[in-house]
């Protein structure tokens, strides 16, 4: 009996040792550690709001990864109406739970449309990417500006509060996260009818605004 064990045990290694020699790169990535994650903490425009499950920009940057082969995973922590007040208190959790490495930012739309003050956007945006720093991950911002009827004054602090807190926590950051959407000769045409949140045809131009500054942080390693 002991022979016949030690036996089977050698042709269990023998094909484990020939199953790893023939497995793709992206196998021995898989069996060797995790995959990266990346972590997506935002709000509706992040949430796939009044979409088509698996349309958002955030599902098609998953595909991109995955067509380009780079082996990372993507978590998408997003919540409808959520301001960076619920971010910050949500983070920590999910920092703990999935050990990513990188955090995607998408806040402080809802905390302008409702008035809050930009000192305690800003506070919150800082607390978030130290805390996602200090856990090991690298932060991409995605700025955020406000329509004109806010003031021209508003809008300008708004708009550099983001690049302000990426410049101070050395943070990489997307200026205008809806450039291309919001901006356009027709800009209703990529709106859903409630003329806030972007439709299912505006969901690449996202991707794409968003994909070069997130590419270059999972590289980074």
């Amino acid at each position: 009996m002991k022979h016949s064990l030690n036996s089977n045990r050698r042709h269990f290694s023998l094909s484990l040792l020939a199953a790893l020699a023939f497995a793709p790169a992206g196998a021995l990535h898989a069996q060797g550690k995790a995959a990266p994650v990346v972590l997506v903490v935002g709000d509706s425009l992040s949430a796939e709001y009044g979409l088509k499950r698996g349309s958002g920009w955030v599902a098609l940057t998953e595909e991109r990864l995955k067509g380009e082969k780079v082996p990372a995973r993507v978590v998408n922590a997003s919540v409808s109406g959520d301001t960076t007040s619920g971010g910050r208190s949500r983070l920590p959790a999910l920092l703990k739970q999935h050990q990513p490495a990188v955090v995607v930012i998408e806040l402080g739309g809802n905390d302008a449309l409702r008035g809050l003050p930009l000192n305690m956007t800003r506070d919150n945006l800082t607390a978030m990417t130290r805390a996602a720093k200090a856990a090991g991950a690298r932060v991409l911002l995605l700025g955020m500006e406000m329509p004109p009827n806010y003031g021209a004054k508003y809008g300008q602090e708004f708009r550099e509060l983001f690049a302000t807190v990426a410049r101070e926590e050395k943070a990489s950051l997307v200026p205008f996260f809806l450039k291309g959407v919001a901006d356009g000769t027709d800009p209703l045409a990529l709106f859903q009818s409630d003329r806030i949140h972007p439709n299912e045809k505006a969901q690449p131009t996202m991707r794409d605004t968003v994909w070069p500054e997130l590419r270059k942080l999972v590289a980074a390693g």
